[in-house]
Formats: structure tokens, C-alpha cells, sequence
């Protein structure tokens, strides 16, 4: 396989990246280089090429003109010139696209064979890559690192409209442009976050969720785990502080305004408990004089300045001007030993690799509730999560951590044990699969023994299951199913789950589940199947349409605002069709919220399950109604559709389904009641009960 990747912002080069020495010169460089270099570790990857643009820098010792430079055998980076020779800023790339775009298409009519796929990084690239699709055929991939519409709303823009979004300036309405362009040409889209696929891309009018995939980005992160803070950084940290043996408040950022340096600093400099419990340490990038700097990055060092003056944090805050790469992993390590915190409050982090540094260094950490952190957090539980415009949250955070020992040392214990979930031998493989199933080269899902592709469309059977207590949480379970599956050759699967679709396909992948042919999600309220590529997923536009008669989501919610017993789950556990709670446990609520609604006149299917959590749906909505949508639409009879469950929220389905089967470690809540008389309960737990379950239907099946 040849992979082409396109990336045409910042000061992109083999060896020494001056990080920071731009703005857009961050973190998507180190992802792009330690990528592509994991990606030439397989044997089925023989060449790649980061494409990039030549330009003169004036700022810069390096050589940004060189035509072609290694990182290894494999690796290799091209410069392609464009009219103007200077370097240009993100913002103002716009009209050397056309030139880099003949240039490119030029370089790759005169290699001996055509990349198989080209990767574009960031609105530019996906802009050339469209072009170079639609002139060469070539299927490009596409990840944003970070989205026009997510600057727009934390810039306090409010893009809602076509109106709104005429309003936004030139530069900005043109990368949002590009991006939907993204969205609509690229064969997959890389995210790297729940956040990302599944709220910052819903704003954009060509949103295609099912062609989205969250892959977790990697790092190499044995440095920062080995790490022990060093004389030099001690030095370089002691003379701005009073007292440096005090824990540390500690931050790793370019200072550009999406960082939010200046609430950082302004939580700390409102709080005089936190200042009196904690240093303040910003590594904010290496200038010299603030005149020489791009205007974005000198004015945020300017009010960064101008705020330490005015709250007159003098020996309480350290803000080196001068710092080496290889003095972070050290940086890390001091805060460390004296019992720091790492802080990440940027209005919006796309994902947040200082946040998997800072676990790997043992650091516990506050972070932005805005992005790819959440994701961390959720996989990590090495920190809290803050709303990044409330410097009081931000604050009381921070003293949380710092004032409770014990918890303290369980996120850093926490931490250090999750990340390897982020490593690049995981992240690979899953992208490489990915690529081959775009381009046709690896099976597109199961088939029979003619060689057939199984799924919805040539299936006389369905299993559909619930993934969490049900097809995951026994690992010998999942191998006993993924053994098992295969030989279904008859059989289209599928779940059916609380999840959110992008959260459904994350723990199969990490379960080392293969992809369903039909993924109910959201407790019914979204549809998506398999597409005939093999790769990208559709979603049931008619059901969406059908369950949305009578629905008044606000008017929902400002009628359970009053419910003491209530309280809102995250904003990615929320849905067009699903508003999700949650309550104290022993609580049985379900009923009395059921006859509130009612009463004002407001139709809706209440879910109480877990003990915990409470889901409010449209009346047409559910596992079960999702079920029956499915099977008649694709002429499956029910008696043909086993369906699997543990939970409450599983209850409709199995009450609706003959063939219905409830794993051995099935929740109280499922033992009781009625309307599961009919139902299998398996003397078997997770996926082996599923297997039990689908031979007890086939044997009775045989019998009569």
C-alpha cells in the first residue's frame, strides 16, 4: 500500500520540529510524523510520502525549501512550490491551493505507480485532495486535528444558520467551506473524538456521521513515563518562584487563544486559597521580543503578562521565555515530585495529547470538558473535567485534587495504567483496516461458503445484542463469539445498545468485535447499517422521520427541570431523539416522571435502567420498536431475529422478540416484572450466554 499524506500547514520537517516557532506549527505535526512512521513499521505498507509546501524562512535556520527529505526508508517528506515563496499562516493559504493542487497532481503523474490513497490533514489539504479526487480518481481520507465551527462557537460566533455563518469572517467561513467539502468527498473521516464526530461535525449541513471513525491518536510515551525532573529544569523554574517546592499548577501550551491561557491564569489569580496551595508553572512556546512573534501569539503573551501584573502573581507563577523539547518530559516530572497537577483548559481541545504526557508522567490533571478530554478522562480516570469559561470551576478543581491525597494518587495510579490504550501499534492496525476496506482489499464483512458477503441484504436470520453486560465484560466470552460468528454464514448481526453509535463501534473495536451489519444505538432512537462498501455506515433517515411525530424535546426538558430527583448526563450522552439523566440509585422514578409528561400533554418512552439512569425517548422510539422497524424492513420474520439483553433498558426488546435471551448475569431488574415468560435465560454469562441462547431457539426451532 502507498499512502500519500497532504498536510500544508506550519514548518513541517524530518527531524528537530521547531514546535511553537508558529501557531500552526503544534501538536498535528508530531501526530503526522509518528503516524507515518508506525505506519511503515507493516510489512504491507511500502512507501509513504507527506506531501507539504516549499517556502523561504526568514524566522528560521531550517531549510523549508529542500525538495525531498527522509525520516526512513519508507518515509519521506516533498515539498511542492506555489507562487508566492513566503511562508503563509493557515488563514491566509487560500490562494496558493490552486497552484499546490496542478503541482501536486503533476508530481503524481510523473511517479511509476499512484498513491493508493491520499490522507489530507487540516481544511487545506482536504480542499487539494477533493481536487485531486475529482482529476485523478485517488480516494482521499480526511482528519481536521481541529474545526472551523468549533473556533466559530468558543470565538463567540454562533454559526446556526447560513446567516450566521455569512457573518463569520472570510478566513474562517472558508476553512468551515472546506470541511464540509471534507465531509462530503472523503471516502472515511478520521476523529479523534467522541466530541468530534458526534457533536462538532452534527453543525456542518453535509454531516455523514456513519462515514466518521474515532480512532484514538497515539504517542510515544515511554519518555515521559521514565522521566526524573533534571538541575537545569529546576533552575530554569526556581527563579521565578518564591517558594518551588510547593506543588505545582502546571500548563504546556502554544499561546494562541484556543488555548485559554488568560482563564487559566485569571482562575488562579482569583483564588487566593489556590495560590496559597500551588505554584502556577505556563510553558507557553520560545520567543524572544513579543514584536517578532505572529500577532495572535504576541497578543495572548501580552494579556498572559498584562494579568500576572494585575493580579501581581510575582514569585508565585513562572513563565520561562526559553525552554528545549527535550526539557518537557523533566517539566513533567518536577510537578510531579511535588505533588502537581497538569491543566488543559483550552476552549475546545480536538483531543489533548499533553493529557496522555501528563498521565504517562504520573501528573493527574484538570481538563476542558470541550473535546477529545472527555474521551481521556472516560478511558483514564486520571483527572476531572472543567467547563473551560468558568475560571471559579477551573479553580475549585484544581484544590479538589490537590486537598484529597488519596484521590490524588488514584488518578496518577489510574493514569499510568491506561495509557496503553493510546499506543501506536493499536491505532495502526485499526486505520490500516480501515484503508483496506476502503480501497476493496480486505473482506468486507463476513461470507458464505459461495464467497457472498453476509448481511442485512442476504440474511434470513438476525442476532441482534446488547454490547455492554451482554456481548462484552467476559474476555473469554468474546473469544468463544468471535470464534462462533464466522461460521454463521446465515445470519446478519447486529446491536443494540444505550451507547451512542461512534461510542458503539469504539468498545467493539476494543473488544475485538467485528463490525455489526446493523448498529441500533441510543436505546433506539438512531438506525445505521453497514454500507456496501464495507466501511461506512448509513443511517435510517425513515426512522428518524417516523419516531420524531409528536416529539417536543424542549418542551420535555423544561418539564423535568423542575425534577429534583434529575440531573442532566453529560452533552454527549445527549441526542435529537434522546435525552438522557441521571438519578440516585433506588430511586423508582420512572412511572411518576411518565404520569408528569402526561399530564402535560407530552408523549415520550421513559427508561429507567442501571439503577441510575433515566432516558427520555420520542413515544415511537426503542430497542423493541427499532427491532420491529428493522425486521419488516428488511423482510425478516421475527420468529427469525433473536435478540440478547442484561438491563433494564434491554426489557422492551425481549419483551417484543419470541426468541429472547437474557444472559445469566442479567440484572435484578430483568427477574422481575412481566412480559419475559417467554424469554431464555442462559446459564451462561456475556457473549457464551448469547451462543447458548441462539442453539436453545435453534434446537426448538428443529423440534416442532
Amino acid at each position: 500500500m502507498f499512502i500519500m499524506h497532504i498536510a500544508i500547514q506550519g514548518c513541517l520537517r524530518a527531524h528537530d520540529v521547531e514546535y511553537g516557532i508558529t501557531a500552526d506549527t503544534g501538536g498535528h505535526i508530531r501526530y503526522l510524523l509518528e503516524l507515518a512512521q508506525a505506519s511503515a513499521r507493516d510489512h504491507d505498507v511500502e512507501r509513504i510520502d507527506i506531501v507539504t509546501r516549499a517556502f523561504d524562512a526568514d524566522f528560521s535556520e531550517g531549510d523549508y525549501r529542500q525538495a525531498c527529505e527522509y525520516l526512513n526508508p519508507k518515509v519521506r517528506i516533498v515539498r511542492l512550490p506555489t507562487p508566492d515563496p513566503g511562508y503563509r499562516a493557515k488563514e491566509e493559504l487560500w490562494d496558493q491551493l490552486p497552484a499546490f493542487s496542478d503541482a501536486l497532481v503533476d508530481y503524481i503523474d510523473g511517479l511509476e505507480r499512484a498513491p493508493d490513497v491520499l490522507h489530507a490533514h487540516y481544511a487545506d489539504a482536504a480542499e487539494v485532495a477533493a481536487s485531486v479526487k475529482a482529476r485523478r480518481g485517488l480516494p482521499f481520507v480526511f482528519t481536521a486535528h481541529s474545526l472551523g465551527m468549533a473556533k466559530a462557537r468558543y470565538g463567540r460566533a454562533t454559526p446556526d444558520s447560513e446567516a450566521d455563518r455569512a457573518d463569520l469572517p472570510a478566513a474562517l467561513a472558508r476553512r468551515i467551506g472546506f470541511e464540509n467539502t471534507a465531509l462530503g468527498e472523503a471516502g472515511l473521516i478520521v476523529a479523534s473524538s467522541r466530541d468530534e464526530a458526534e457533536l462538532q461535525y452534527a453543525d456542518y449541513p453535509d454531516y455523514r456521521p456513519g462515514a466518521i471513525r474515532v480512532i484514538r491518536p497515539a504517542s510515544d510515551l515511554q519518555v515521559f513515563a521514565q522521566a526524573q525532573s533534571t538541575a537545569q529544569v529546576q533552575q530554569m523554574l526556581a527563579r521565578f518562584l518564591s517558594d518551588p517546592d510547593k506543588p505545582a499548577l502546571l500548563a504546556i501550551a502554544r499561546p494562541v487563544t484556543r488555548k485559554n491561557l488568560a482563564s487559566l491564569i485569571r482562575a488562579y489569580g482569583e483564588s487566593p486559597a489556590l495560590q496559597a496551595r500551588a505554584n502556577l508553572v505556563i510553558l507557553a512556546g520560545g520567543r524572544q521580543s513579543l514584536d517578532t512573534l505572529e500577532p495572535e501569539i504576541a497578543d495572548n503573551l501580552r494579556e498572559m503578562l498584562q494579568l500576572i501584573d494585575h493580579y501581581d502573581l510575582y514569585g508565585r507563577v513562572a513563565y520561562p521565555k526559553q525552554h528545549r523539547m527535550a526539557d518537557v518530559p523533566a517539566v513533567y516530572a518536577w510537578a510531579r515530585e511535588r505533588g502537581g497537577l497538569f491543566a488543559n483548559v483550552a476552549f475546545n481541545e480536538p483531543f489533548g495529547l499533553t493529557l496522555l504526557e501528563a498521565a504517562a508522567a504520573g501528573l493527574p490533571v484538570i481538563a476542558t470538558d470541550s473535546g477529545g478530554p472527555n474521551d481521556i478522562i472516560e478511558q483514564c480516570h486520571n483527572g476531572l473535567l472543567v467547563n473551560p469559561c468558568c475560571t471559579d470551576a477551573i479553580a475549585h478543581a484544581a484544590l479538589t485534587l490537590l486537598d484529597d491525597p488519596a484521590r490524588w494518587a488514584q488518578c496518577q495510579s489510574s493514569g499510568r495504567a491506561a495509557i496503553g490504550l493510546f499506543d501506536w501499534q493499536r491505532h495502526v492496525a485499526y486505520y490500516h483496516r480501515l484503508l483496506a476496506r476502503l480501497l476493496g482489499r480486505a473482506p468486507a464483512g463476513r461470507r458464505d461458503h459461495a464467497g457472498r458477503r453476509c448481511g442485512l441484504d442476504t440474511a434470513g436470520v438476525l442476532l441482534l445484542c446488547d454490547i455492554d453486560g451482554t456481548l462484552v465484560g467476559c474476555p473469554r466470552g468474546v473469544d468463544a463469539f468471535n470464534s462462533w460468528l464466522p461460521g454463521q454464514t446465515h445470519m446478519a448481526f447486529g446491536v443494540a445498545t444505550g451507547r451512542s453509535f461512534h461510542s458503539a463501534l469504539l468498545i467493539l473495536e476494543q473488544a475485538g468485535i467485528d463490525w455489526p451489519d446493523v448498529l441500533i444505538s441510543s436505546v433506539g432512537a438512531e438506525i445505521h447499517c453497514l454500507a456496501a462498501d464495507g466501511v461506512t455506515y448509513e443511517r435510517d433517515q425513515a426512522w428518524q422521520r417516523h419516531i420524531d411525530h409528536d416529539w417536543s424535546r424542549a418542551a420535555i426538558v423544561d418539564a423535568l427541570a423542575g425534577v429534583p430527583e434529575l440531573v442532566p448526563q453529560a452533552a454527549l450522552e445527549q441526542r435529537v431523539h434522546k435525552i438522557s439523566y441521571l438519578c440516585a440509585p433506588g430511586i423508582d422514578i420512572a412511572d411518576r416522571l411518565r404520569g408528569l409528561l402526561a399530564d402535560r400533554g407530552l408523549a415520550a418512552t421513559v427508561i429507567h435502567s442501571h439503577d441510575r439512569c433515566v432516558d427520555i425517548l420520542p413515544a415511537r422510539a426503542s430497542k423493541g420498536t427499532a427491532v420491529a422497524w428493522l425486521a419488516k424492513r428488511e423482510d425478516i420474520a421475527i420468529g427469525q431475529v433473536y435478540v440478547a439483553g442484561d438491563s433494564g433498558n434491554d426489557r422492551d426488546m425481549l419483551a417484543a422478540s419470541p426468541c429472547a435471551i437474557v444472559v445469566a448475569n442479567h440484572r435484578d431488574e430483568l427477574a422481575t416484572g412481566p412480559g419475559l415468560e417467554h424469554a431464555y435465560f442462559a446459564r451462561t454469562s456475556h457473549a457464551r450466554g448469547v451462543i447458548e441462547g441462539v442453539a436453545h431457539f435453534r434446537a426448538q426451532s428443529n423440534v416442532s
